[in-house]
């Protein structure tokens, strides 16, 4: 009678059994790659990152445009003039309170663009449009202070 104990496994081979791949660790080949493709989808995220957060400034900056130069045009509907100067949509309660520039983080740097000369009022003066006093260009090639 044969035991339990006395079967085996028949090889072919005498060869010793070899350890599982999983068993022997990392190579440093394998280390590298690993870290350079990390490295890769990292630098690729940050891109994409540093573009998103441009692109949201970008959009405040076109709806703070819009909001005061709607403002400027409710103030010359209903008054028949262009307020003197941007801080009059706010007292005259056209706006809350002069939005902040995204880019330059200040509320002083807007560019007020003055009304055409009209001969048949000269002392009629005014702010007629407004841009930004911003530096730099969109992401779209024009420079924020043609917006």
């Amino acid at each position: 009678m044969v035991t339990m104990g006395a079967l085996r496994p028949w090889r072919t081979d005498s060869r010793p059994a070899v350890r599982p791949r999983a068993a022997a660790g990392w190579t440093l080949i394998e280390l590298v790659v690993v870290i350079s493709l990390m490295s890769t989808l990292v630098a690729v995220a940050m891109i994409g990152y540093g573009t998103a957060v441009t692109r949201t400034r970008e959009a405040v900056l076109k709806e703070d445009l819009f909001r005061m130069r709607d403002a400027i045009d409710q103030y010359h509907a209903d008054r028949n003039q262009y307020p003197p100067a941007l801080e009059n949509l706010v007292s005259e309660g056209y706006l809350r309170a002069i939005p902040e520039d995204p880019f330059t983080q200040s509320t002083a740097t807007w560019q007020a663009i003055p009304a055409d000369y009209d001969p048949a009022d000269p002392l009629a003066q005014g702010v007629f449009d407004v841009r930004s006093g911003a530096n730099g260009t969109g992401l779209d090639g024009t420079p924020y202070a043609e917006w």
